[in-house]
């Protein structure tokens, strides 16, 4: 496959951060009326307590004070339910003129929706961190704008380190696999939480992937699912993780991301793969965390520094209801660094623009969130912007897990998926 799915720098993206809200507000079918803006935004709070509702009550009137003739609507989805009611939306003509999602690159692929040269003054423009920038962007042309986002590091429970007699983070993967060796000794219940179920297996396999030089695209920005790598990756994981019982007692292909990090706030998983909300999450209920960077593989050394993978959710503006310059006008004021630094400490995510992610709300980021921040700047982002890539991540999600398996062959699974990502890919193309 030889269409380049990255832009400039290689970049790479995970829809959704955050667990979905059961329930949905609004219809969904009142575009055009009585002149206002209207959002779709994803929930992003779990519960009542915790909805984006109150943020985005104050910023609309607070914009429309500013703008006045200038109101804006603001309807909250389920992130479960989002991508498909807006797709549905669009298709029957009632676009919203704004939406908050985890993917961008199919409207931006049939041209429904503005450029933000178009959109956001010069200076907003060019205020995105850059990884989030090239993800954003189809071609040279930056569709999604970057709201919120997130890397992974890997984190482990210093107590249980304690109890088993590590002293020192793993950098490589043997001093990982001694690591869980421990743990396991110890009776830690997940050494190591492989979470390969189908919510967010895509996550976890590009971590590994990308600790032993590889990933899910090569040095030219095609697709490289099936590289040699990325075998290599595989073979090791199901030998020296997998086989050994290291990572516990659920099948990694049905563990998902939301049960592995619970496991981890009750202090029955020793290490596993995670952002900044479930670091404070652990540390609310009590459990010593430590961040660090993902270990290599031995055949790549400590000296190579891999780039962890980014995450980070999209706004885009949609052409069909003609709203320019009143859509511009509001997501200039949306992305002042008071109100995108509020929205992400919210929910421990990390603001998108240089400057918000300089002086956050609260005089900047806690010295444990400012390690994930270096993180991102240099991170890989998933191909958010080739429209096959939602094709593409469902499959790995749905069968990565297989090539851990006792009867799994990493090989076969690996070459399977990047069949299949190679028939989205024409069909989209």
């Amino acid at each position: 496959m030889r269409r380049r799915i990255y832009g400039t720098s290689a970049t790479a993206v995970v829809l959704g951060l955050l667990i979905p809200l059961s329930g949905c507000s609004g219809s969904g079918d009142d575009a055009g009326d009585g002149g206002k803006l209207r959002l779709v935004a994803a929930e992003y709070g779990d519960s009542p307590a915790t909805s984006s509702k109150p943020f985005w009550d104050k910023v609309t009137t607070d914009f429309t004070k500013e703008n006045p003739g200038i109101e804006v609507e603001v309807e909250l989805l389920p992130w479960a339910d989002i991508d498909r009611e807006v797709s549905r939306m669009v298709k029957a003509g009632k676009a919203p003129d704004m939406a908050l999602m985890g993917s961008y690159s199919d409207f931006a692929a049939r041209g429904e929706l503005y450029p933000a040269d178009e959109l956001l003054s010069v200076t907003a423009e060019a205020n995105f961190l850059q990884p989030l920038a090239d993800a954003g962007s189809v071609g040279n042309t930056l569709y999604g704008l970057p709201f919120v986002a997130s890397s992974r590091l890997l984190f482990y429970n210093e107590a249980l380190f304690a109890k088993a007699g590590v002293k020192e983070a793993p950098k490589t993967w043997s001093d990982l696999k001694a690591a869980a060796k421990a743990l396991k000794d110890k009776g830690v219940k997940y050494p190591y939480a492989l979470p390969l179920g189908p919510e967010e297996a895509h996550a976890e396999a590009m971590i590994w992937e990308l600790s032993n030089g590889g990933g899910y695209a090569d040095s030219s920005g095609n697709y490289s699912l099936a590289s040699d790598q990325n075998i290599k990756t595989w073979e090791w994981v199901k030998t020296n993780m997998v086989a050994t019982g290291y990572t516990g007692p659920t099948a990694p292909s049905q563990l998902n991301r939301a049960d592995a990090f619970a496991a981890f706030t009750r202090g029955e998983v020793g290490m596993l793969n995670g952002y900044p909300s479930l670091a404070h999450e652990a540390r609310a209920k009590g459990i010593g965390v430590v961040t660090t960077a993902m270990p290599v593989s031995d055949d790549l050394g400590t000296g190579e520094t891999p780039p962890a993978v980014g995450v980070a959710d999209w706004m885009m503006a949609f052409k069909q209801n003609g709203r320019r310059a009143e859509i511009g006008k509001f997501l200039d004021f949306v992305y002042q660094d008071k109100n995108l630094s509020d929205f992400a400490s919210r929910y421990h995510l990390l603001p998108s623009t240089v400057t918000a992610s300089r002086t956050p709300a609260g005089g900047g980021l806690d010295k444990n969130d400012q390690q994930f921040l270096n993180a991102l700047r240099g991170a890989q982002l998933y191909p958010v912007n080739d429209p096959a890539w939602v094709t593409v991540s469902d499959t790995i999600k749905r069968n990565i897990g297989r090539a851990v398996e006792p009867t799994g062959d990493p090989k076969g699974v690996l070459e399977d998926i990047a069949a299949q990502a190679s028939q989205a890919s024409k069909k989209q193309h």
